[in-house]
């Protein structure tokens, strides 16, 4: 299991798997509302907004339990965070620090640049589900889920073209154990992820 974030229609891992076919936490089509799961609050959070052809489905959203919806709404805030980072021109993202700290920031700067750096972004629509929310002492929880990424695609940065060509591989399918931790403002954001590609529980 590697250190990786989550998003990016995909794996948010360092490497690129099946020539870029993944290009992540939540709302619909270029949207920057929350799926279900994310219920409102006082917190005064910046906004996400997706490009149109970007959009995450998030499973599952409400559990029941107010403060297990509350760490699954800020874990699927901190998908999108990244995403928007890799898929939308901007000189700021305040969402990818608001969402993310230590370990789990790092990685996940690591990741958007590998994307800058060769100019590459991507399309399509990727699927969150099997999402489990377990809390634990002193303001800490830990969230898993799966993630399918068979029905993204890599996008050319400056051109716009999307590689259509690119099948759906095992290596689309990834499980993600994470770590997040409660701030003083109330949002829990994301300490450490890790992943395991091709996963059979998550096929």
């Amino acid at each position: 299991m590697a250190l990786l974030l989550t998003g990016c229609g995909g794996s948010d891992a360092s490497d690129t798997k099946d020539s870029d076919k993944t290009a992540d936490a939540d709302a619909g089509s270029g949207s920057s509302k929350p799926s279900a799961s994310a219920t409102s609050d006082d917190i005064d959070r910046p906004q996400i907004k997706l490009p149109s052809d970007v959009k995450n489905v998030f499973e599952g959203g409400t559990t029941g339990d107010p403060a297990k919806d509350a760490v699954l709404a800020d874990n699927e805030r901190r998908i999108n965070s990244i995403d928007e980072a890799i898929t939308v021109n901007a000189k700021k993202y305040p969402a990818l620090k608001f969402y993310s700290k230590g370990d789990a920031l790092v990685s996940a700067a690591s990741y958007i640049m590998s994307f800058r750096d060769e100019n590459r972004s991507f399309t399509g629509t990727t699927r969150y589900y099997d999402r489990e929310v377990t809390l634990h002492k002193a303001g800490a929880a830990s969230v898993t889920y799966c993630m399918d990424a068979t029905q993204t695609y890599p996008k050319n940065g400056t051109t716009g073209k999307v590689d259509r060509s690119v099948k759906a591989s095992p290596s689309d399918y990834v499980f993600y154990n994470t770590r997040l931790e409660k701030n003083a403002e109330g949002v829990w954001q994301t300490t450490t992820v890790s992943s395991t590609e091709a996963a059979k529980s998550c096929m």
